[in-house]
């Protein structure tokens, strides 16, 4: 071999720079996009909206830059729940068409490196907002981690077909997490937000489950239209949604919002109802309704939500603009080191929990 042939072999492969060696291996070993997709996003996004309204709602002293730190913690307590959800789930995720695309069943992430990220990524959640805000809403963030992960996705998921009722103990607490957030202790208005949640969950999810139900049966998940059929199912859509929409006006007639939320939450509730109705007439059979009730009440909970936001909101962002005012961001910064866990209302020891 002479040399202009060895010189035309390296001509032929193009050079790479070491660097792009490195952002290759870089990218592959983390996986960034696999790891976001473990939090479920789009349940987390939901979860810090009523978070943030709780929060607002509560009309504390906390300040925007603890808020902040509170919402981020909530969020990667949700984002927590859910890694730890697919970690303990990859084995029904694998059989279901709805899941199947998971980083887990795709072999993109293993199952200790979601236990791991789960654990972690909780541990983190719950120690920063019990630093920036208070031992309260540290411990509702801690519980609601190990009900989800424990309670609802490693119990009752497999093996009873109330899985969706109890379970949804879990999505209601983010709003009651950030009312505790603000003012360290839990009052009527965020129980009543809680209880708001919890009745949305059936309706919501079985109108899902009724065109899911043939992956649910494969898995062996006794959700309701599985083991109680189709009919049933729409029976107890109905009676939770009916039973949603009166407790939707528990914040008007118990003082806490103006009338501008009761007749929103008015208004959508008949819609709810209306959707509910039409799904049951046909016994559960027609798909199409099943998928608008489920649709709708996606935008009937944010309606609900966003109203209360636009309620409480200029007040509560006032108060923190004021609690804010002649701070530098050193000092506020300064305070949520360790030393003393705060609350809006004064300061925690590990004695008074």
């Amino acid at each position: 071999m002479n040399v202009k042939t060895i010189v035309d072999q390296v001509c032929e492969r193009p050079a790479v720079p070491a660097s792009s060696h490195f952002a290759a291996r870089f990218a592959e070993h983390w996986r960034l996009s696999d790891f976001v997709e473990l939090t479920k996003p789009r349940v987390m996004l939901l979860a810090v909206f009523t978070a943030v309204v709780g929060l607002i709602s509560a009309g504390g002293e906390l300040d925007p830059l603890r808020a902040i730190v509170a919402v981020l913690s909530i969020a990667a307590g949700a984002g927590s729940a859910g890694a730890l959800n697919m970690w303990y789930d990859a084995d029904i995720d694998a059989v279901m068409a709805r899941t199947a695309m998971r980083p887990i069943p795709r072999g993109r992430i293993s199952k200790v490196e979601a236990l791991v990220f789960g654990v972690v990524l909780g541990a983190i959640a719950v120690v920063v907002l019990a630093l920036a805000t208070n031992l309260t809403a540290a411990a509702l963030l801690a519980g609601t981690i190990f009900f989800y992960a424990v309670v609802y996705t490693a119990w009752l998921k497999r093996s009873t077909r109330q899985n969706i009722v109890i379970g949804g103990t879990a999505g209601a607490m983010p709003p009651v997490i950030g009312w505790a957030a603000a003012t360290g202790d839990i009052g009527l208005e965020p129980l009543a937000l809680f209880l708001i949640i919890f009745l949305w969950t059936p309706p919501h999810f079985w109108a899902l489950a009724l065109n899911r139900s043939d992956d649910y049966a494969r898995a062996g998940i006794p959700m309701l239209p599985v083991v109680a059929g189709r009919e049933a199912t729409a029976r107890q859509i109905l009676v939770y949604s009916g039973l949603l929409v009166l407790a939707s006006e528990l914040p008007f007639v118990l003082g806490f919002t103006g009338t501008t939320y009761g007749a929103i939450a008015a208004i959508c509730g008949a819609l709810f109802l209306l959707l509910a109705g039409q799904l049951n007439r046909s016994n559960g059979t027609d798909r199409r309704a099943a998928q608008r009730l489920f649709l709708f009440s996606i935008s009937y909970l944010f309606m609900l939500f966003a109203a209360l936001l636009i309620e409480h909101g200029a007040n509560s962002f006032s108060a923190m603009r004021s609690g804010y005012d002649g701070r530098t961001a050193g000092r506020a910064y300064a305070e949520l080191l360790p030393g003393t866990v705060r609350s809006a209302g004064g300061t925690f020891n590990f004695s008074e929990v």
